[in-house]
Parts: structure tokens; sequence; C-alpha cells
């Protein structure tokens, strides 16, 4: 143990309140580097003993700076597991992780002409004073078959640093301005844990990203359309976490000819990397 205590001496600091904080990618490092390496680790029992033990060396730190990095640190972990997935089956689907919807507009990854589209539509919204999207994904379903994109996308990740962080931060931006309709698969949402009201914010991204998909459909003139797939994960998932993402996605039942859809198509349990590669079977097929 002394020589995780040793190792940890970057990964503290202090935020613009003065509070002991942590740095989220420096603490990756030093306990998860090499996870993809250990690929029935318990993901959730890995995070509280990082807990247990920077609070032992910080007593001072709120337990509040450390629930907000797990969230990062689960969407990392996914990346990565995705990452090498699909370069070891050949598959033409990357899980891309999104910034937020403050540093990031998911509508710009379609071309020009769709992304006009929802532009045009959040003109017509924003008139009578309503919000388009509240909140993005956190990974898109991007397919590569079209792109000529560079050679590290091939390269498999066999540990993770921060220059791997970095590039599956930015992994997105090679996408921007380039995704005709169904060169988006879908969406993934993921929690390291879930409440109640993050499963209604899943089911209402799901809703309205089908949603979206359906209006550049029609505004398209798109005849038969191959469908956007939403989908979920978390480290455990009860249930009524289950019951609760059975939400039905409201485009699909304002038109008595349409069949009634799912705003998830499917929720998973992620709580080590083995977990997501079983995930990924569906996540990432055609």
């Amino acid at each position: 143990m002394e020589n995780v205590f040793g190792s940890l001496q970057g990964v503290f600091t202090r935020n613009s309140s003065g509070k002991v904080s942590i740095k989220k990618e420096a603490t990756f490092v030093a306990f998860l580097e090499n996870i993809l390496q250990n690929p029935n680790l318990d993901i959730s029992k890995k995070f509280k003993l990082i807990d247990s033990i920077l609070l032992k060396q910080q007593s001072e730190m709120e337990k509040s700076a450390l629930s907000n990095s797990h969230g990062d640190w689960y969407e990392w972990i996914i990346a990565a597991s995705a990452w090498n997935y699909r370069i070891d089956n050949n598959k033409k689907y990357l899980l891309a992780l999104l910034p937020n919807k403050r540093q990031f507009d998911v509508s710009t990854l379609y071309k020009n002409n769709l992304s006009l589209y929802i532009d045009d539509l959040r003109l017509k919204v924003q008139a009578s004073d309503v919000e388009l999207i509240s909140s993005n994904p956190d990974f898109a379903i991007l397919s590569t078959q079209a792109l000529e994109l560079p050679d590290f996308f091939n390269k498999r990740i066999s540990s993770i640093d921060t220059e791997v962080i970095s590039m599956l931060n930015s992994a997105y931006t090679y996408f921007i301005e380039k995704c005709k309709l169904d060169d988006i698969h879908g969406y993934l949402s993921v929690k390291s844990s879930l409440r109640p009201d993050r499963r209604l914010q899943i089911a209402h991204e799901g809703s309205l990203m089908k949603a979206l998909y359906v209006h550049l459909q029609t505004r398209d003139w798109i005849i038969e359309p191959k469908g956007l797939k939403y989908y979920a994960a978390s480290t455990k998932v009860s249930s009524a976490d289950i019951s609760g993402l059975k939400t039905v996605a409201t485009h699909s039942i304002t038109n008595v000819s349409s069949k009634p859809q799912r705003a998830v198509d499917d929720v998973f349990v992620i709580n080590n990397v083995s977990d997501s590669y079983k995930a990924f079977e569906v996540i990432l097929s055609d």
C-alpha cells in the first residue's frame, strides 16, 4: 500500500473555492491505467477502494469531488474497451465519446445538409421558448466505413494513460460534418450508478434523439430508413431500472399507423471489461 500512496503526489489539487479536489486524469492513471489487462476487475468496488484511499490521504476532501469523477472514469473504461473490441472483431462502428452540450452540438456530426434541418427546427422551437436538446448522449455509435481515418484508429490500446484519454476524448472530432443519416447507428448513455432522475434523463435523451432522426428522415425524403438505436449501461441495473427504461419513444405514438418504439432499446450491466464485450456484441452490431 505504501507504493500506492507514494504515487499520489500529483493527483490532489485545490479548486477555485480553495477546497481539496483531485485531478481526474492523473487519478485514473494512478489506479486504473492497466484495467484492460484485468477484464474481470469489479469497477464499482474499485471506485470505492480508490475513494477510501484518497480520503485517507486527504480527509478534508469532500466525497462529492470523488463521485463527480466516477462518471468520467467509467466512460474512459468503456471507450477504451470498445476501441479494442472494434479492432479485434473488425467492426465498422466506433463508440465515440461525446463532450457535454455546452462544449459540442451533437447535430454537427451530420453533413451540413442534415444539420441545417436541425438548425431550422431549433429556431422554430426556440420561437416558442422551448429548448430542443437538453443534454448530449455520452457516446455516439458511428460508422467508419466511408471515412479515411488516421492510422492510430487501428491501433489497440494496451494501457490507458493521459495520451490515450486525450485520444478517446477527441476521436469524435474526425466525424464532424461527415455523417450521412445512417452513419450514426445510434447512441449509448452510461452511468456509473443509476438513480430515478438518471433513468428519466436517459429515456428523455433516447426519445428525443429518435424523434430528431425521424425528422431528418422526413425532411430528406428517405423512404425506408434503417432507424436509430439508443442504449444504456450502468455498473448495476435493477428491475425498477429496466422497467423505467421501457418508456415509449414519444414520436412513435403520435401517428396511429406507426408501431410504438422504446426510447431505450436495451440496457446493459457493465461492471467489468468482460461485461462490456458482451454488451458490444449488440451495441456495435449491424
